[in-house]
């Protein structure tokens, strides 16, 4: 029977689960729809969420718990811009502070104008910032970080280790990444989580970065599951997809495989053996 049209057989051990989250609402947001122009605005320079974001943040953080999938997620990535790394810990975070237990804080209070509660570290998944999740670079003053010495006293729990430079030294005034740019940054980021041994992961970026990063998927697809893919993310949207290792990038063996035949010996196909049975029976 040929189903090739509609469904695809993959080994598990090549297949990842990634939660991809947009970050919540950012005052960015709100003065760019009022005006595009405002983007150009240095006032808006690594825009923090609004309250209504953090709203945003509560109730997608209700839903990852009320779904179980807080239980799931082995690793959280986060591209390391405030209102990123705000949603991240938000959504993903632990509960508050327990005393008598010291443990590292993922966001501490007020951090970036939120008028937010600590965020503890307590029962969480690890999470590591990573730059080629940004959104555009370039141009527009809320896509601009602050350094990563600045970062690591807000988020004291956030694994920062892997961005090479203090100051943003992709981030130029006058050159807005292009597209297709972005694009070829997204499949960069996507053949890197291979690298990962974790196999579900949630990854918290920016509409941008999602548009121009899955618009490469879906064309061998149902034209509507081609648009389930490619459509743009709200604020504080999650959408959970499978990517498959079909070029033999990553090098995990599966974990769950069996071999059989143990001990081992000679398996004779049944075909072979209900010839050979004098009752015409495989065995």
């Amino acid at each position: 029977m040929d189903v090739s049209g509609g469904q695809s057989l993959y080994p598990l051990h090549r297949c990842k689960t990634i939660h991809l989250v947009r970050h919540a609402q950012g005052i960015h947001n709100v003065e760019g729809e009022m005006n595009h122009s405002a983007y150009l605005s240095p006032h808006l320079f690594d825009a923090h969420l609004t309250p209504l974001g953090w709203e945003q943040v509560d109730n997608l953080r209700k839903h990852v718990h009320a779904s179980g999938l807080s239980k799931k997620v082995e690793l959280v990535i986060t591209s390391p811009l405030l209102r990123t790394m705000q949603t991240a810990v938000g959504v993903f975070g632990g509960e508050g502070c327990p005393d008598g237990i010291d443990v590292p804080l993922l966001m501490v209070a007020d951090a970036g104008n939120s008028n937010h509660p600590a965020i503890s570290s307590l029962y969480c998944p690890p999470f590591i910032a990573v730059e080629g999740c940004r959104e555009h670079l370039g141009v527009h003053w809320c896509d601009k970080r602050r350094s990563i010495s600045e970062y690591k006293p807000l988020f004291p729990a956030i694994d920062f280790s892997m961005i090479e430079c203090d100051d943003d030294v992709l981030w130029e005034p006058d050159i807005r990444e292009p597209n297709e740019h972005l694009a070829a940054r997204g499949m960069e980021f996507l053949n890197w989580l291979w690298t990962r041994k974790e196999k579900e992961i949630a990854i918290v970026t920016h509409s941008g970065f999602l548009i121009h990063t899955l618009s490469a998927f879906g064309n061998d697809c149902h034209p509507d599951v081609k648009n389930e893919i490619c459509r743009p993310f709200k604020n504080c949207e999650l959408r959970s997809m499978v990517i498959v290792d079909r070029s033999m990038i990553g090098s995990d063996s599966s974990t769950t495989d069996y071999p059989g035949k143990i001990p081992s010996g000679v398996d004779v196909p049944s075909d072979v053996t209900c010839i050979n049975h004098p009752d015409g029976f495989s065995n």
